[in-house]
């Protein structure tokens, strides 16, 4: 029996597969774009800033709208249906595209589906797995899409050089990946929360109806802090070109991380279920201002593979334990909302993170922004230590037995 309680909800095996055929779809597309606008379509580096501002900012607002709407109809998968299909009909669309402002709109398209999806989706993951396995169901959504992430680069870089001839191909070969995720979301994801959520759910509706705990805000600021030193990835391969890694390696760098991420992902949400969130979350937080410190120190290629390496520790002991954590602190008909908060919260402060991080780079150069990442990262790890003291493992912080 035990070797059994050990076992996932097939429904949550399947959001990861759906995870990763439809992370392999958009990473076949992602890498050769940037290439694609400015080489084929003419546009300038400034209209790839506008393009990708906009993708995100509207992933991130869309992601509230989403989870309350999920709350407020007591249905999460029509919603999370509606967000991969219309990112997987959208998304391929590029390789039609004559101009980057058609590119932009199919880049708004597939952010909005994004953010259609993703609150809905981690609630449906929530009510799906038992409190005492959320860290390893949010891990495995977590590995799944970073090994699509890994797959999809490798995926088009096949086709270029052996089927295809043009990167335009290759984005309309990633509708197949795409709707096939959809199909499989349709046909074997359920929509039934987890038995044991339903009593605790009616007690508890009655006093949540409106509110988030204090504690879900707590939370929430302090990894609002932590983002402003989570600056985008894009300065890491700078920094690893300026160490000496070729440009034709780049693709294969970014593919390691990848698998690096999907490999540990799953251990990583594990061990916020056995030692707790609010741990393994700080754990992570300390690797990543210990890679950024080796970042800023970063002189010679096989270096920077090797912290690369390091560097995806910090997203296997954070992704799953973060989303494990909203879901506990969050009561079971808000939890759609709190998601999109949290992810919006995030989301936003991560535009100015990036914008500060540039700004850093250009006047003091590389290694006093990535120190000063390693600072601020430091500082949010001591905030979220002195959270945990406060209050105790209790909270929803460390499962419990059910």
């Amino acid at each position: 029996m035990e070797k059994q309680n050990n076992h996932l909800n097939k429904g949550v095996v399947t959001l990861g597969w759906v995870s990763l055929l439809t992370d392999i779809a958009s990473e076949m597309i992602y890498p050769l774009l940037p290439d694609f606008l400015t080489r084929v379509l003419g546009a300038s580096p400034a209209a790839l800033g506008v393009i990708e501002g906009v993708a995100e900012s509207t992933a991130s607002v869309l992601k509230v709208v989403s989870g309350w709407w999920s709350d407020r109809v007591h249905r999460r998968k029509p919603l999370v249906v509606a967000g991969y299909g219309l990112a997987a009909i959208a998304r391929p669309l590029v390789g039609f595209a004559t101009t980057w402002t058609q590119v932009l709109a199919i880049r708004f398209t597939d952010r909005f589906g994004k953010g259609l999806r993703t609150s809905p989706r981690d609630a449906l993951i929530a009510g799906l797995a038992p409190r005492e396995r959320r860290g390893r169901a949010f891990g495995l959504q977590r590995a799944m899409d970073n090994a699509g992430a890994f797959v999809g680069p490798l995926v088009a870089a096949f086709l270029l050089r052996y089927v295809v001839k043009e990167e335009r191909t290759v984005f309309l070969w990633a509708f197949v990946p795409g709707i096939a995720g959809v199909l499989l979301l349709l046909a074997r994801v359920p929509e039934a929360k987890q038995p044991n959520e339903k009593i605790k759910e009616k007690k508890e509706r009655v006093d949540s109806r409106e509110r988030l705990p204090r504690l879900f805000w707590l939370a929430t600021g302090i990894f609002v802090l932590f983002t402003f030193a989570n600056s985008t990835d894009a300065f890491l391969l700078l920094r690893a070109q300026q160490a000496g890694i070729p440009l034709w390696q780049m693709p294969l760098l970014w593919a390691f991380f990848n698998g690096a991420k999907a490999a540990v992902g799953v251990p990583g949400g594990a061990l916020a279920d056995r030692i707790g969130r609010l741990p393994t979350i700080a754990l992570g937080w300390g690797i990543y201002a210990l890679a950024y410190v080796g970042f800023a120190l970063l002189s010679t290629p096989l270096a920077a593979w090797a912290l690369f390496a390091f560097y995806a520790l910090y997203y296997a002991l954070t992704e799953g334990a973060q989303a494990a954590l909203i879901a506990d602190l969050a009561p079971p008909d808000l939890r759609g909302r709190a998601f999109g908060i949290f992810y919006a919260s995030v989301g936003l402060a991560a535009l100015p993170a990036s914008v500060l991080f540039g700004i850093f780079w250009k006047a003091f150069g590389p290694r006093t922004a990535f120190l000063a990442g390693a600072g601020l990262a430091a500082l949010a790890t001591v905030s979220l230590l002195i959270m945990r003291t406060r209050i105790g493992g209790g909270s929803g912080l460390r499962p419990t037995s059910q």
